[in-house]
């Protein structure tokens, strides 16, 4: 239950980077102050329950998606996120097509980065209790 929680922290935070960094890197690409945590969380849910079910799609009917599936799956969670919040305007294809690659890049980073700077202490912990 602890890693699943863990987990869910990680991605909420990495996906706050991702989002974050395309507000600041696109001009078309903007997520008022207000509404940043509701943004943040309306695409943490999209993606994480999207995710799946377009692995699925792509493993039955569409193979060739097979390797971009985290793109995919980024961009929905970007559309939904722009249509149902108020907080997030994405305007322009080339943006929506940056927006997705920054997101994506930047929420992998996090992914990575973050466990070494939250757990850092737990991770320690547990070494030296083993």
């Amino acid at each position: 239950m602890l890693r699943l929680l863990a987990n869910l922290t990680l991605s909420i935070l990495a996906n706050a980077v991702g989002l974050l960094a395309a507000a600041l890197a696109l001009d078309n690409f903007s997520i008022d102050a207000a509404g940043f945590i509701t943004a943040v969380l309306i695409f943490s849910i999209a993606t994480t329950i999207l995710g799946p079910l377009i692995v699925k799609i792509a493993l039955t009917s569409a193979n060739y998606l097979v390797g971009g599936i985290a793109l995919v799956t980024t961009l929905v969670g970007l559309i939904i996120t722009d249509v149902v919040s108020d907080h997030v305007t994405i305007s322009g294809v080339t943006t929506w097509a940056v927006a997705t690659l920054v997101v994506w890049l930047f929420s992998i980073i996090g992914s990575v980065l973050l466990p070494l700077v939250i757990f850092k202490n737990v991770l320690q912990k547990k070494q030296s209790d083993n």
